[in-house]
């Protein structure tokens, strides 16, 4: 049985990381461990601002910190019944460290990290990518999908792939975890430069043998131009919700089209969840 984590953040609890992360759960028979980073230092308040508003702020503080605690304890509720009404093995660890090392640890000994792209674990907002998805992705121990704000169900499936070992590497992570997701439709795409030649698939003959044994329904589009226009352009207006596919950089390899910057444009863009993996 696959080990999915669903990450949340309890004074912010995402609601469509538990719904991503159940209906993924049910579709690839996974056990879901709901993964909530109760870090120590972390509260929903300023301690500056009490500290110079309030004579009295050690009992203020007192009663936000219970405050804090059930506001947290609800999200964790909150988890549990939606598992519960789904019939899925789950469980839920409640990390109260630093949050980012706790979660990297986990990872090592998961199939999946499943985390809303917003995620700060801290009380301000920030652009995306934030400062806590990137050193993730850095450090991270298994593939990670990032959902939206917003849950809607999965339409399509779009293979992002280059040539390059780390497009491939995601390509096979995700089919060894989802390759019962058959019902889906499979797009295999990939962008060359305009200088180039031909239109054909790179390693075309391997590629497709590889995609035939573990998507044998994939579509295949292969244009030419500058990679990130393409890729943003043919998603923003296929009419779908797809889940995109891609490889991330490697420690030894930064890859001309999957590197972090790929997986920046994709989470300023678009408003679709991204499988992100690679090899270290």
């Amino acid at each position: 049985m696959k080990k999915f984590l669903a990450v949340f953040d309890g004074y912010k609890m995402s609601k469509s990381t538990m719904e991503y992360s159940i209906q993924l759960s049910q579709k690839a028979q996974a056990h879901l461990v709901g993964v909530f980073l109760d870090e120590f230092f972390y509260h929903s308040y300023s301690f500056y601002n009490i500290i110079s508003t309030r004579k009295n702020y050690q009992e203020a503080f007192k009663k936000l910190d219970e405050k804090d605690a059930r506001k947290r304890d609800e999200a964790v509720h909150q988890f549990q019944k939606a598992c519960e009404k789904s019939k899925i093995n789950f469980s839920i660890h409640r990390d109260k460290k630093f949050a980012l090392q706790e979660l990297k640890h986990e990872s090592m000994f998961a199939d999946l990290v499943i985390i809303n792209e917003h995620e700060t674990f801290t009380r301000g907002k920030e652009q995306l990518p934030t400062a806590f998805i990137k050193d993730l992705i850095i450090g991270v121990q298994c593939p990670v999908l990032l959902v939206p704000w917003n849950f809607k169900p999965i339409d399509k499936i779009v293979l992002l792939y280059d040539g390059r070992p780390s497009s491939l590497y995601a390509i096979k992570m995700f089919s060894y975890l989802f390759g019962n997701l058959d019902e889906l439709p499979v797009m295999v795409y990939t962008v060359k430069d305009e200088d180039m030649a031909n239109l054909r698939l790179p390693e075309n003959k391997l590629m497709r043998e590889f995609i035939k044994r573990h998507f044998p329904k994939a579509e295949y589009k292969i244009e030419k131009g500058n990679s990130e226009e393409r890729i943003v352009g043919f998603m923003k207006n296929s009419g779908e919700n797809e889940l995109a596919v891609l490889g991330a950089y490697q420690r030894s390899e930064v890859s001309r089209w999957f590197k972090t910057s790929m997986a920046d444009i994709l989470m300023k863009e678009l408003n679709s969840p991204l499988f992100i993996a690679h090899s270290k």
